[in-house]
């Protein structure tokens, strides 16, 4: 069971990594940037020449919100899922460069015994040279097989979407590798690449990484509302509602008022919303 005394506030150890050019284009790559290769717009993440960094990276590198490295967390890790995913850049993020990360543990919800915990991080980024911030990761855990700890039992209600009709939606066909290409960002759970491993976690085949789901949504907003300019893409957020399989066609509804910009991710063919409330900050 969940320790709250030990769990609220924990920092987690620092993390340090190396990014170069090539992780940069692989991760575009392995959220769908690229898919029509003779288009220029999409080809400066990921080709050299010119070369910039999709701004949802900044949810990967570098891979600091693992609650694995936070110790005796009381935590069972075989019912944790991923329940939300946001950023906020506060400068374009680097190509190359050393980076540090500090992630902490903000907030834990008991939803009860029966009904599991929430657990709430949020991790800095900076550059290890200028000590410059680049950018805020949050990431909320649900942990299916923790409640009953006795902390308090209510959560930000998500703020609903519009009640209209989307201003503009996206469909993006994913290819069926995409899980494969996306995992050597660092992911390698083999949920998303081995096929008898998903069966036993009674899915009908590898499913893809919720990191991925919410790279496909960045790279639909920043097509849409940004004009393929990064900068423009200051921050997101996102619900994970459902998983999806790589192969699958997904649709991205956006909501454009300005700078207040909603959205959400979902697939069409199966009636299912995959990530959802999301909010996005465009910077005009």
């Amino acid at each position: 069971m969940i320790d709250p005394g030990y769990l609220l506030g924990l920092a987690l150890p620092e993390t340090r990594v190396t990014i170069q050019e090539r992780d940069v284009m692989l991760y575009a790559l392995g959220v769908g940037v690229g898919a029509d290769p003779v288009d220029t717009a999409q080809l400066k993440f990921v080709y050299e020449k010119e070369l910039q960094a999709l701004p949802s990276i900044a949810t990967v590198y570098p891979a600091m919100m693992s609650l694995k490295r936070a110790g005796n967390t009381g935590i069972d890790f075989t019912k944790l899922v991923h329940g939300s995913q946001g950023f906020r850049l506060h400068r374009p993020f680097p190509i190359k460069g050393e980076l540090v990360g500090r992630a902490t543990v903000t907030d834990l919800v008991d939803k009860g015994e029966e009904k599991g915990a929430l657990v709430y991080m949020t991790g800095e980024t900076f550059d290890a040279a200028s000590g410059e911030h680049i950018a805020t990761v949050t990431s909320m855990y649900f942990c299916r097989g923790d409640g009953g700890f006795g902390g308090k039992s209510e959560s930000p209600a998500p703020e609903p979407l519009p009640p209209r009709d989307p201003d503009f939606s996206w469909d993006q066909k994913t290819p069926e590798n995409l899980a494969l290409i996306y995992r050597l960002s660092g992911d390698y759970n083999p949920l998303h690449a081995d096929p008898e491993f998903a069966r036993r976690a009674r899915f009908e085949r590898p499913i893809l990484h919720g990191r991925a789901t919410f790279g496909l949504a960045a790279h639909a907003l920043l097509r849409v509302c940004c004009g393929y300019q990064p900068d423009r893409l200051v921050g997101m957020d996102a619900r994970f509602t459902a998983p999806v399989y790589p192969g699958e066609s997904m649709r991205t509804e956006i909501w454009n008022d300005g700078t207040a910009v909603r959205f959400r991710l979902s697939v069409p063919a199966r009636g299912i919303v995959a990530l959802d409330n999301g909010k996005a900050e465009i910077r005009s």
